[in-house]
């Protein structure tokens, strides 16, 4: 379905137009409908799947064809990564319109702070928040939330996941009872049916592609003991500097700053991301990655969700993720807007448990390679066997046989055929 088929204004028909929007995808074809009639909505949709556009769009034309005073949306988000994100496509499709937006976030000087509390108090056409500095400018009693019309929660799991259901629920009550609600989420557990419960009112779903990689992703592993973990990134990257962007998940901040000097060492424009750094070095470190030049982003999981960057060649996964949805949106960061990637997970002796419940999540076995020839042996995988704690071989070994060596190959030589026209990002 064309987005010229839905009934938008003439000023954001231009907007998407300017930024090479054409057809809908399959989140935007059934959310519009349901968010263009009016009724609340809990759209089930991983990353990647153009949600952000989804409910962007529809709001938007409201505001065009009748502008009001004071805040009209307010959309609330985990990260400020993500809220600048959001913000920033606001700016985008509304550039013909002149809809109004602000991103409301910590971390930043003391004249962001004023610059939020005055957009709080005279209006801004759109207000895109994280829940704990909202709740810090709400606390102060000057919060004016009486014209909102749309409250929209975007990734509610990860917000439920970072303690914030009772931050929601105290600004949920600062608003009209009469307002749309919709909630974006990439899975459904019972907490967020719980949240949905109490703050929509008879909402329609949609449920797109739930938890499940896209198939445009070729995904490997290697078997490892953890002490071998940092020669084999060194072996698998060696020579690979025609790399434009690739980002390293790790679960352990003390492992980021340590793989960014190795990486720099080996001749990688190479940058770290992590929760210590405030939030003018996070942009600073942002902006470098997302023009190319860092070619190596070595993250935690701050940036695993909302990092909308198109043409990233690879996510290896340092660490197994604990939790299965993790992995699918850390090489959700690849393969975007129909390109295809590549996503190399590490597995030590002791996270095979946790990566088959990561294949049985996304309910496909994913192919473990030998290890190049260098590396003498690595742990057998065998997630029904007990865990063996330590970081030294078990005794048994794994060389490599010529298939893997060969199919190693072939991964590392993969570039990104994927269709680039019309990229529509999160």
């Amino acid at each position: 379905m064309k987005f010229r088929e839905f009934d938008f204004v003439p000023e954001i028909m231009d907007g998407l137009d300017s930024m090479g929007f054409e057809e809908c995808t399959p989140v935007q074809e059934l959310s519009m409908p349901v968010i263009w009639s009016g009724a609340d909505l809990i759209a089930c949709a991983q990353t990647g799947t153009g949600k952000t556009a989804a409910y962007l769009l529809p709001v938007l034309n409201r505001i065009a064809s009748n502008p009001g005073k004071g805040i009209n949306t307010l959309i609330i988000a985990p990260t400020r990564e993500l809220v600048l994100q959001i913000d920033q496509q606001i700016e985008g499709f509304s550039y013909f319109s002149g809809a109004t937006s602000l991103a409301v976030y910590g971390g930043g000087e003391g004249a962001a702070f004023d610059q939020q509390k005055a957009a709080l108090v005279q209006g801004a056409d759109i207000i895109v928040a994280t829940p704990g500095r909202l709740l810090s400018h709400i606390n102060l009693k000057y919060s004016d939330f009486s014209t909102v019309k749309h409250l929209i929660l975007d990734e509610a799991d990860r917000m439920l996941d970072m303690g914030f259901f009772d931050d929601l629920m105290r600004i949920v009550r600062e608003l009209p009872a009469k307002r749309q609600t919709l909630m974006f989420s990439a899975t459904m557990p019972p907490k967020i049916r719980k949240l949905a419960e109490g703050i929509l009112n008879k909402p329609q779903s949609v449920n797109i592609a739930i938890s499940k990689p896209a198939e445009n992703i070729i995904q490997t592993a290697y078997m490892v003991y953890e002490n071998q973990k940092v020669a084999l990134v060194r072996s698998l990257l060696k020579g690979k500097t025609d790399y434009k962007s690739v980002i390293i998940f790790t679960s352990r901040k003390i492992n980021v700053n340590g793989l960014v000097r190795d990486l720099r060492r080996m001749g990688f424009k190479a940058d770290g991301m992590l929760s210590d750094l405030d939030q003018k070095e996070r942009e600073e470190v942002m902006l470098r990655f997302k023009n190319r030049e860092t070619q190596v982003l070595v993250a935690t999981d701050i940036v695993s969700r909302g990092i909308d960057i198109d043409g990233i060649d690879m996510v290896m996964n340092f660490d197994v993720p604990r939790d299965p949805e993790d992995y699918v949106h850390r090489i959700g960061r690849t393969a975007r807007a129909q390109s295809s990637g590549v996503a190399v997970t590490l597995i030590s002796d002791l996270d095979q448990h946790n990566f088959k419940r990561i294949e049985d999540l996304i309910e496909r076995e994913i192919i473990k390679i030998p290890l190049p020839p260098e590396f003498s042996e690595a742990p057998i995988y065998d997630p029904s066997a007990p865990k063996h704690y330590g970081n030294r071989p078990s005794g048994r070994s794994n060389e490599p046989k010529k298939s893997g060596s060969i199919l190693k190959k072939k991964i590392f030589r993969h570039r990104d055929r994927g269709n680039h026209q019309g990229h529509q990002s999160e």
